[in-house]
């Protein structure tokens, strides 16, 4: 087979086109080998600390080549052709061989036509295994009454034949395999029932295409034939980090002054005595915090011992306060730039607002890095197959990974009145209902907890970047959030990040961060909250509390907040706009700041 030179960009090549994924390129249908098949001489390697820390053992590299740096002597990314049965478009012949053009292989049939993929394969249910469908095998399979001595001994392989057959309808019906050898002929109708494959005696192969049939596990998992284009074939697991001088949260630089305090090796040898209450208080006199505190940390035994890896969002977030708090222009010349800017009150900006948000960060620089950790197939609870399936998996993987430069906004809200907003019963009770339907979900654990404060910034950071893809120059689906809204952590976050990053560029053009400057973005938020206060399915959607994939938003749809799903954490789920604008009996996050603007106008 002469090699394919692919149009693939270096981010798609780790989604949505990475390993395990099915690729149609030039009439073609390819799938991802893992990355044990990569010229590691070829592949960069990508450093990042706080990411590899949050995978574990492994490298990150680059994929080592893509549309970027294609030419004749360039390295080449290994694809298998899949699925290998295929039929001719010319004589309907079906085979799983290639022909022969000058002693090369070509995806042409021996009367000149064309090649065309089958439009079904098969998938594992539950193990995420993916294999062609045998079709010579399956057309001679059945229960019906066409399965007679002639059929069940047919072994005319190439008369195989793919046609529609106009006397049998439309759909599936239409479209058979047939034998011009023993005549049965068995419509695609009969593969899409449920548990057909197994009522066939077709098992999973328990391995990916690419991967050696001797070396398979056993699956006893069902099989279900499915369109080979379809978006349950393929569920990217991805992670991302920005890379930012890994600050510590304030609760770990407090837990280690406790720690480190002369009267902490007492309290733990106590270990609950009756001297714990007295040492405890003078340890939390001397460090302006409570007796709770302290004896929380002693319990966890008081050694030295590694800390256990803190969230990415946690180190993220310290470091955006640390700018924030050094406030001013920051000229520190790094991969991690932001201005920061109090957003202080003035007569032309409504109190509502500017009492609701701290302060404003314009990221002018950040370095973000995306790995892709593996993929399921079928189903969000399958087995996740890792991105690596060579001898090293378990020593020291290889994860695809690119680097990503770009610019943003941060968002800052003010802690005290979130939390006083978020203890009403109304808005707890608002939130609860995503809470119950998330915990219902089988796959939707992987999704944030929906708390109050996370469902209204998330649903503002939606709503921010409806507006920005007016004002900024890029598209939404170039635009990126990453929400940092938790109240169960011992540093409460609260804030949003709205950025973009390019995989083919180093950087962009500062469109974006010149709109994070207060007296742009304050002006720019208002617009955002005034398109979505009516929407264009109102009062079905402001009224609703049922909407969107399993039921995961409430009062949030494409006409107001919904986004690209590609810029969102959380696949355009957990939103509500009741939380943010307020509803019959729900008061809003940013309640009464239209109503404001709007009177103040008047």
């Amino acid at each position: 087979m002469e090699r394919i030179k692919h149009d693939l960009r270096l981010s798609e090549i780790v989604s949505p086109f990475g390993v395990g994924a099915i690729v149609d390129m030039r009439g073609e249908s390819l799938i991802a080998a893992d990355t044990s098949w990569w010229d590691k001489k070829h592949s960069h390697e990508i450093h990042c600390e706080r990411l590899l820390q949050r995978i574990g053992a492994g490298e990150l590299r680059e994929p080592p080549t893509h549309s970027g740096r294609v030419a004749k002597g360039t390295p080449s990314l290994l694809y298998w052709r899949f699925p290998e049965w295929r039929f001719c478009e010319r004589c309907t012949k079906l085979s799983d061989r290639s022909g022969k053009d000058k002693g090369k292989w070509t995806n042409k049939c021996a009367c000149g036509g064309i090649l065309v993929p089958m439009r079904y394969i098969a998938i594992c249910e539950k193990g995420s295994h993916t294999q062609d469908i045998p079709w010579f095998t399956w057309a001679h399979r059945g229960s019906d009454s066409g399965i007679t001595d002639a059929v069940r001994f047919c072994r005319a392989y190439k008369e195989l034949r793919f046609v529609r057959s106009a006397k049998s309808g439309e759909g599936l019906k239409s479209l058979r395999v047939e034998c011009g050898s023993c005549k049965r002929s068995r419509s695609l109708s009969d593969l899409v029932a449920k548990s057909a494959l197994g009522r066939d005696g077709l098992r999973c192969s328990g391995r990916q295409p690419w991967q050696d049939p001797t070396t398979a596990a056993v699956c006893d998992h069902a099989l279900a034939a499915v369109q080979r284009g379809a978006t349950g074939n393929y569920i990217a697991e991805r992670l991302s980090a920005l890379d930012i001088p890994e600050e510590r949260p304030a609760s770990v630089q407090l837990a280690d002054k406790i720690r480190g305090h002369v009267y902490f090796d007492k309290l733990v040898s106590d270990n609950g005595g009756p001297q714990s209450d007295m040492v405890s208080e003078w340890i939390a006199a001397e460090l302006n915090t409570t007796k709770d505190v302290v004896l929380a940390v002693a319990a966890q035994d008081g050694t030295d011992l590694d800390e256990p890896l803190m969230d990415l969002k946690d180190g993220e977030w310290a470091a955006f306060v640390k700018k924030l708090e050094q406030s001013g222009r920051d000229n520190s010349g790094s991969d991690f730039v932001v201005d920061g800017w109090d957003l202080s009150p003035r007569p032309d900006w409504p109190s509502t607002l500017t009492g609701r948000i701290d302060s404003i960060g314009q990221v002018r620089r950040v370095r973000e890095v995306r790995a892709l950790l593996g993929f399921r197939r079928h189903d969000g609870n399958a087995e996740r197959i890792m991105a690596d399936l060579g001898p090293d998996q378990r020593r020291k993987p290889v994860y695809p990974a690119i680097e990503m430069f770009g610019e943003g906004i941060f968002l800052r809200f003010n802690e005290a009145v979130l939390a006083e907003w978020e203890r009403r019963p109304e808005v707890l009770a608002r939130a609860d209902a995503l809470i119950g339907r998330r915990n219902a979900t089988e796959w939707a654990h992987r999704l944030p907890t929906p708390e109050p404060r996370f469902i209204a910034l998330h649903t503002i950071a939606h709503l921010l970047v409806r507006r920005l893809a007016y004002a900024s120059g890029y598209a939404s689906a170039s635009l990126q959030e990453r929400i940092y809204a938790s109240s169960e952590r011992p540093d409460r976050t609260a804030g949003v990040l709205i950025y973009t990053a390019a995989g083919d560029a180093q950087g962009t053009l500062g469109g974006l961060v010149r709109l994070g400057a207060p007296d742009k973005l304050v002006p720019l938020l208002l617009a955002a909250l005034d398109d979505a206060d009516v929407c264009s399915n109102d009062p079905v959607c402001i009224e609703s509390d049922s909407q969107g994939s399993s039921s995961l938003n409430l009062s949030a749809c494409h006409g107001c907040s919904l986004v690209s799903e590609t810029s969102c954490e959380s696949g355009n789920r957990l939103l509500d706009r009741q939380l943010v604008f307020g509803g019959r009996s729900v008061p809003g996050l940013l309640e009464g700041v239209l109503e404001e603007v709007r009177t103040s106008a008047a």
